[in-house]
């Protein structure tokens, strides 16, 4: 009973002094601001301007749409006093026929917009989280926080952000 207890002891004298001991190690932790990086990539410019590119036609057809619906809306609301009864009714339907198509087609141009924003902007991320990774590994960092804000970093005085694009080995945040 003895030895156990002293076989004890000696485990937990040698348990106690681990975490000592890797406290006196000094862990190196980078913040990398995430958002920021995907905000200021020039890669988010292109992409933003690609799907804009896209989309630009059906967006265009869009506007032609809703101008003639609002020429069409105008034309009844002047002449729909002194149409006839079964020409009024018609224009209506026609208009509010038009003005269903339109909803549906600017519902389906917003859904298919925003899937596309998003596969882009998932790519982007994707690419940045293993260009951050890859920066991390260089610098030797243990561990890197993204953190949601960071209202003051006292003794700050490098950018790590910057020296994520400039050192990317893919070239990708460098436009």
């Amino acid at each position: 009973m003895r030895i156990k207890t002293t076989l004890l002891a000696l485990v937990m004298l040698a348990a106690g002094t681990l975490p000592a001991q890797a406290a006196q190690a000094q862990a190196k932790i980078g913040v990398v601001n995430v958002q920021r990086l995907l905000q200021e990539a020039p890669q988010a410019q292109a992409a933003s301007a690609a799907l804009e590119g896209e989309f630009a036609t059906r967006k265009r057809d869009l506007q032609n749409m809703e101008r003639d619906l609002k020429a069409k809306d105008d034309k009844l609301q002047k002449d729909g006093a002194t149409m006839a009864e079964a020409d009024r009714r018609n224009q209506e339907k026609v208009l509010r026929d038009g003005q269903r198509e339109f909803a549906r087609k600017q519902n389906e141009f917003m859904e298919d917009l925003n899937v596309r924003r998003n596969e882009a902007l998932g790519q982007l991320q994707r690419t940045v989280l293993q260009e951050v990774q890859v920066y991390a590994k260089s610098a030797g960092l243990d561990v890197v926080v993204q953190p949601f804000r960071i209202a003051a970093w006292r003794g700050c005085t490098t950018n790590q952000s910057t020296r994520v694009t400039e050192r990317s080995s893919l070239g990708f945040l460098r436009g």
